[in-house]
């Protein structure tokens, strides 16, 4: 197929092997949380009290759908989301007690999968990957 040598197709690929890892793992663990509320989490974690939209840009997330994102971990308990006293049309979130006690306890797992995710790759690979992906990704 000629999709096989195409950057997209491999990077899809690459997601969709991610994504499986880290929901294998974080389940194995305890935990149930997707990578994209795990990324959230991380945003809010560093920037509490940031807004919906900073968390979205942070984590180069889409905007309008940031909104289902953090629904789920306020139902979850783990985000407390308030309106903004600076912009009424804003909402603000931060980590409660118990996302801070899962975002704690899930980090050691989710820095331990990584090497699972590029598994056929030796350090030196990884190293390189890693290198290459954050270039690709750089904004200018």
């Amino acid at each position: 197929m000629e999709a096989y040598d195409m950057a997209g197709h491999l990077i899809r690929r690459l997601h969709q092997i991610s994504t499986q890892v880290f929901m294998a793992r974080a389940r194995e663990a305890g935990f149930d949380l997707t990578p994209v509320q795990f990324a959230a989490m991380d945003a809010i974690r560093v920037n509490p009290d940031i807004d919906q939209a900073g968390v979205a840009a942070l984590i180069a997330y889409d905007r309008a759908t940031i909104g289902g994102v953090i629904d789920r971990l306020v139902t979850k308990g783990y985000v407390a989301r308030t309106v903004s006293a600076r912009d009424r049309r804003a909402r603000e979130v931060r980590l409660t007690d118990d996302g801070e006690a899962l975002f704690t306890a899930l980090l050691p797992v989710v820095r331990d999968l990584q090497s699972d995710i590029l598994a056929r790759l030796s350090e030196e690979e990884r190293a390189t990957f890693m290198a290459l992906a954050r270039k690709s990704i750089a904004e200018d």
